[in-house]
């Protein structure tokens, strides 16, 4: 008698601080980058898994509304290509190039899957996600002929205080190292500027046990050293909530929707990977928030970094030790 498989299903790690300053469970956006199926196809075939309503927002643009697991976008993944989304330009002659432009595009540019913020006790349903896109023929990273494609996680901040946001901000640029190991990002993704790490000069700053700004200084420091959407883990979005007209001072042009949450950016969308899940990436970002939560082991943790002369991969294996302590 033939033995039952055996469950390769990872599962997804939970975070410390389960729920928000109002007493809700926290929340996570993700966002999946593939080519293959068209914008169109792909969200036909998770209307046809999940249920809901489709929405044609333009040629290139749809939603999904009240599906199964939330609320879903597939769009291609071009500003330029959706320019009914801009105020004003709707109607006329710019939408149709940009839809004529979109066919020809889609061959090279990468659709791009969000989902509407999920409660991090449901994260576990979001590897059904990747079934159906599959099924529609979407490739991942292994198959780009460009640049490698990106899986985005915007986790819920748990409060919106200076000090919360420092530790975060702490713990992921001194897990870097460690994190870029275990993630393994397609090296284009950095050469193109996707999600370069922080300066050393600022991980320097920021890792000093006494570094504890409040929030106008914490952003200006960010600002001076990363006035740029190019970083593995982006706090425009965050900051900007905190302060729009702080971050448009140094920012006016850059694209920046304000929202509480992180932008976590480094990991890789490996679709045509048949085992791949979003779990192990998760989890490597609940090791920050763990880490983040630890006020004594994060400070002892930027001393030794302040001490620390070897290379990154040497530092990696520190802070994996930390991690295991």
């Amino acid at each position: 008698m033939a033995q039952p498989a055996l469950s390769t299903e990872i599962e997804f790690d939970l975070p410390p601080i389960l729920h928000n300053a109002r007493g809700g469970m926290r929340t996570v956006g993700v966002e999946i980058e593939f080519v293959g199926p068209s914008a169109e196809r792909a969200v036909q075939a998770l209307q046809e898994a999940l249920g809901g309503r489709l929405i044609e927002e333009d040629p290139h643009a749809f939603a999904l509304k009240e599906s199964a697991i939330g609320d879903l976008v597939v769009e291609l993944d071009s500003r330029i290509l959706h320019p009914g989304k801009e105020a004003g330009t709707r109607h006329g002659v710019l939408p149709k190039i940009a839809a004529l432009f979109g066919f020809a595009a889609r061959y090279l540019v990468p659709c791009e899957l969000v989902t509407s913020p999920i409660p991090l006790d449901r994260l576990q349903e979001l590897n059904r996600i990747l079934a159906v896109l599959r099924g529609a023929g979407a490739k991942g990273t292994q198959d780009a002929l460009v640049y490698a494609f990106g899986l985005h996680f915007n986790p819920e901040v748990p409060r919106l205080d200076a000090a919360t946001i420092t530790a975060f901000m702490k713990s992921f640029a001194l897990l870097n190292s460690w994190l870029r190991r275990e993630a393994s990002p397609d090296p284009t993704r950095s050469l193109l500027g996707f999600a370069d790490p922080f300066p050393v000069d600022y991980v320097r700053r920021i890792a000093a046990p006494d570094y504890w700004p409040d929030i106008p200084a914490f952003i200006d420091d960010y600002l001076t050293f990363n006035p740029t959407r190019n970083r593995d883990l982006d706090l425009l979005p965050l900051l900007h909530h905190f302060d729009e007209k702080r971050v448009r001072a140094v920012l006016p042009n850059e694209k920046i929707n304000g929202r509480p949450t992180f932008h976590y950016r480094l990991p890789d969308a490996r679709l045509s990977d048949p085992g791949w899940s979003i779990a192990p990436d998760w989890n490597r970002w609940v090791c920050v928030e763990r880490l983040a939560a630890d006020r004594e082991r994060l400070d002892a943790f930027g001393v030794a970094f302040l001490a620390f002369e070897g290379e990154d991969k040497s530092w990696a294996n520190v802070a994996e030790q930390v991690l295991k302590s």
